[in-house]
């Protein structure tokens, strides 16, 4: 089994200043071309430690990518680290050269001293062209690693993985070439215990394949990961495990390959040729933001009124004064009112409103913080629900208070709104 590692340098990396988005792509994209990565490194600028990390990679590993640590100044140090770590002198490429020369020619800037210190790898390194920034990258083999040193920029890093990279590490491994699959499910109204309870069994029937889950507010996200050397076969046990996963949790599941509930709904909405409107109180703006994200929403977007005051209801949506002084604002009464006034002034297919008690102020005995009512007007009926959740954070409860609306508006789409409880 062909080992691989990465490793990231920097001292803001190290400190946390900045994310690490390099390795996570690096990582997803090694597992398509067949490769598992083993471990994640990250280092400082220090030189002793990034020799002696260099050094126990080579002894373990078969591919590296490093990245970071090839720009022009002082505290870039992974070229000459690179060097002493395989005992050979730095070396002016050529060809790291003429790159680094070209790029400034072409931005009419002159070349300074520090600039040229890019140039140089070590003894017996080959170069990676950089087509977008003025730092090469090289590659070189200590022991029986085969390192790549690419820079930090994101941008740089991914265009030199695909182009360069992939390429030399998928004519290396050649047969021993693993096929991976990791299948992404998101869920919505069950809790993280929850959904693990109910897929408990999962490993008596799925034994080679490894189960995990994911909190990404307000939704749970299901992973499962598996590898063999026969792609038919991986393929097959992939399909399997999805759809044993999605029979178990039913309605709960909204996308099988990692989309949000924005694109999902906006899709249901453009296959139904319908369109929504919405009366957002609480979630003040929320849900349209989501749904003006995804490219292509004016199709099916026409609407949303941020109607946060009692007369605004009133004199916007149509909602009566009596319905306001007897239930209040935070009401099935008064959401039905909201959904059906602005399908009304908007001629939508859909009214979706809001109303409830996002916090941390404003709650009671009766409406206590994290209460939401939901109103959806359809050509056909209004619909009206309370739910309570327990958050003490306004965003939070923003969010699920938003996403909850969207999931009703789901199921309707689906045509299981009626027969399934939420």
């Amino acid at each position: 089994m062909i080992i691989a590692e990465i490793l990231a340098t920097g001292d803001e990396i190290r400190s946390g200043t900045l994310i690490d988005s390099n390795s996570a792509h690096i990582a997803q994209q090694l597992e398509l071309a067949g490769v598992e990565v083993s471990r994640h490194h990250c280092v400082g600028d220090d030189m002793a430690l990034l020799v002696s990390v260099l050094r126990e990679i080579a002894e373990r590993a078969d591919i590296a990518v490093v990245t970071g640590g090839l720009g022009p100044t002082s505290d870039d140090l992974t070229a000459e680290a690179a060097a002493l770590a395989a005992e050979v002198p730095l070396h002016q490429s050529s060809e790291a050269l003429e790159l680094v020369e070209a790029f400034f020619r072409n931005f009419h800037k002159p070349i300074t001293p520090s600039n040229l210190k890019q140039s140089y790898f070590p003894e017996g390194a080959s170069c990676i062209v950089n087509p977008t920034g003025s730092a090469p990258g090289f590659m070189i083999s200590l022991k029986k690693c085969l390192f790549f040193f690419l820079p930090g920029v994101p941008s740089e890093m991914r265009r030199m993985l695909s182009d360069t990279v992939l390429p030399a590490i998928i004519q290396k491994i050649g047969k021993q070439r693993m096929h991976h699959r990791v299948v992404t499910l998101n869920t919505f109204g069950l809790t993280e215990s929850m959904t693990g309870e109910t897929l408990k069994d999962f490993s008596s029937f799925f034994p080679n394949i490894q189960l995990g889950f994911r909190a990404k507010f307000p939704e749970i996200q299901v992973k499962f990961y598996l590898h063999g050397e026969d792609e038919h076969q991986v393929t097959s046990m992939a399909q399997q495990a999805e759809a044993w996963v999605t029979d178990k949790l039913g309605d709960h599941l909204f996308s099988s390959d990692g989309e949000n509930m924005e694109v999902v709904v906006g899709r249901l909405l453009s296959r139904n040729k319908a369109t929504v409107a919405l009366a957002e109180s609480c979630t003040g703006g929320q849900i349209a933001a989501w749904l003006t994200d995804v490219p292509g929403s004016s199709d099916y977007f026409l609407f949303s009124g941020v109607v946060y005051a009692n007369q605004a209801k009133m004199d916007v949506l149509g909602v009566p004064e009596d319905v306001l002084v007897r239930y209040g604002a935070v009401h099935e009464e008064t959401v039905k009112h909201m959904a059906s006034g602005v399908r009304r002034i908007t001629g939508a297919t859909y009214g979706l409103a809001t109303s409830g008690i996002a916090g941390p102020g404003g709650g009671t005995d009766d409406k206590p913080v994290g209460t939401i009512c939901i109103g959806l007007a359809t050509p056909d009926a209004v619909y009206a629900y309370r739910f309570q959740y327990r958050f003490k954070s306004r965003n939070m409860n923003k969010q699920i208070f938003a996403m909850k609306a969207l999931d009703i508006l789901r199921r309707e789409l689906m045509g299981v709104l009626k027969d399934a409880p939420l």
